[in-house]
Order: structure tokens, then sequence, then C-alpha cells
């Protein structure tokens, strides 16, 4: 006979599959942004590892929920609810370092300065990742064409008959650039996933409580039915004698 509501186990099931669900889903994303490793060090994100470690986490997490349920005992219950207190904090704390880095990122794009672009320029990774980006985003360089130097590259050449201008005066490359440069939309591509990254780990928080109250509440289930069998077992010695 189970000693826990049946609701109540099939809603922590359920939920617990759900995390396992997402926490691989993770782990797909990690594997498709493993090639933007580079970039994302150099734009001064937090690195992949800690990502990695976070959907690892959560497929464990939804493992250890699962057995917990179904075994129905006050011990793992326990530490699955301990565990519960803990990825609440660690969420909260990620999602204010989350928007920590935002601003930081925010106030590094407002204020970017000539130094600042000739060091991006000068990384070769940088450099490739920008070309990519020009032709896909239909831009030129981080502040304008002027960023590349000496030759403009022809990711950045504009064939429409709106928003193009000459290239600058002694640099070799197309005669026709994108006007838009490349800094605001970088940023706003980069300011969706901060704010992503924050909903998730706010939005885990918020989970975690849920899945401590539903963990205290099968403790509390558990709990009562061994007390009710205690007793049972006591009265049933009694009429024995």
């Amino acid at each position: 006979m189970s000693r826990i509501n049946g609701c109540l186990k099939c809603l922590s099931i359920f939920f617990n599959v759900v995390f396992g669900i997402v926490g691989v889903l993770l782990i797909i994303g990690a594997v498709k942004a493993s090639g933007y490793s580079h970039e994302l060090a150099i734009t001064g994100s937090p690195g992949l590892g800690w990502y990695w470690l976070f959907a690892i986490g959560i497929i464990l997490v939804s493992c250890l929920g699962i057995f917990a349920a179904c075994s129905e005992k006050e011990i793992v219950l326990k530490v699955f609810a301990g565990i519960m207190v803990a990825g609440l904090l660690i969420m909260l704390i990620f999602g204010i370092i989350i928007a920590s880095y935002r601003n930081k990122m925010k106030n590094a794009f407002d204020s970017t300065s000539a130094e600042m672009v000739h060091a991006f320029m000068a990384d070769e990774g940088f450099r490739e990742f920008l070309d990519e980006f020009q032709q896909k985003m239909e831009c030129c360089g981080v502040e304008g064409a002027k960023d590349w130097e000496t030759e403009i590259r022809p990711s950045c050449e504009c064939s429409s008959y709106s928003g193009c201008v000459a290239k600058p005066q002694g640099m070799a490359g197309p005669d026709k650039v994108y006007k838009q440069s490349c800094k605001d939309i970088l940023f706003s591509i980069l300011d969706i996933a901060f704010k992503v990254g924050m909903g998730m780990f706010f939005g885990f928080a918020i989970t975690a409580l849920l899945g401590l109250l539903v963990s205290l509440l099968m403790i509390h289930q558990v709990r009562r039915d061994d007390s009710l069998s205690g007793g049972q077992s006591i009265a049933m010695k009694g009429c024995g004698y």
C-alpha cells in the first residue's frame, strides 16, 4: 500500500521527468554552443563549463526526485528536500550573477573605445566570427567599416539600394559597404540571451520552491503513515497478550 497520496506522487514524478527533459535539451544546446565558446569568452560571458555543470545537475536532481517519490523513504525525501533548498539559493545567486554580467556588458558596449575595438580585432578568432556575423546580419565592423583598418572583408559588401555607404578612403575592399555597424545587433542578441538566462534561473528558483513544498508534504505523509503503523502494531501486541 502506498504511503504517499497517489496524485502527489504522480505530480512529483511528472515535474521531475519534465526537469530531466529540460536537462537533456540544455546539454544539446551546450553541444551546439561549444563552437562559439571562444567568442563568448571574448565578450566576457560566463564559460560553457558552468552551463554543462548546470545541465548535468538538473538531470541528476530529476533522477533523485523520481527515485525519492517512488521509494517513499523518508531519508531520500529529506535529501531531495535539502537539495531543493540548495537549488533555490543557487538559482537565485546565478540569476543575480547573470543580471550583473548583463549590466557589465551593456556598460562595455555603451563605452566602446577605439582601444577596445582594436583589442577585439587583433584576435583572429573574433575577426572570423565578425566576418561570418556581418554576412548574416548585413552589418560592417564593430563600430563601422574602419574597424577593418586596411582591407574590408567581402562580407561587408552592400548591394541594396538603401543602407549602403561608400567605403572609407584609403581602404581596400568592396566599393559599397553596409552603413549599419554590428555593435548594436550583437548587443541585442546577447541581451536576449542574458534575459532568457535570467528568466530561466529565476523560473527554476520558483520551481525549486514548489519542489521543496511537495517534498515536505510527502515527508509529512510518510511520517504520519509510520506513526499510524507503529500505533496499530502496539495495539495488536496488547490484544495478543
